[in-house]
């Protein structure tokens, strides 16, 4: 459903809080299907997002290491994102 989320388990060094709510935010846009958060949108979304990036959290924090790394990078750690962030005057939070 999530083609867009990448595996976060077994990353070294390990996810970090950004990449695991960019993660859940993404999760969340999926399965609401907002895309725009609007004033009508945000309590909602926005307590969504908390609660699958602490969910997430717990689940990384609870699984055993894996053998072998995640076949992709995760966005956050990729140039070009870190580029376009950058050229925002954006950080990840």
């Amino acid at each position: 459903m999530c083609r867009n989320i990448t595996t976060l388990r077994g990353l070294e060094p390990a996810a970090t809080p950004a990449e695991i709510e960019a993660a859940a935010r993404q999760y969340v846009r999926k399965v609401s299907g907002v895309q725009s958060v609007s004033d009508a949108t945000r309590e909602a979304f926005e307590a969504a997002v908390a609660e699958v990036t602490a969910t997430t959290t717990r689940l990384l924090e609870s699984l055993p290491a894996r053998r072998q790394p995640p076949a992709t990078v995760p966005p956050l750690r990729r140039p070009e994102v870190q580029a376009r962030l950058a050229a925002k005057g954006s950080k990840p939070s």
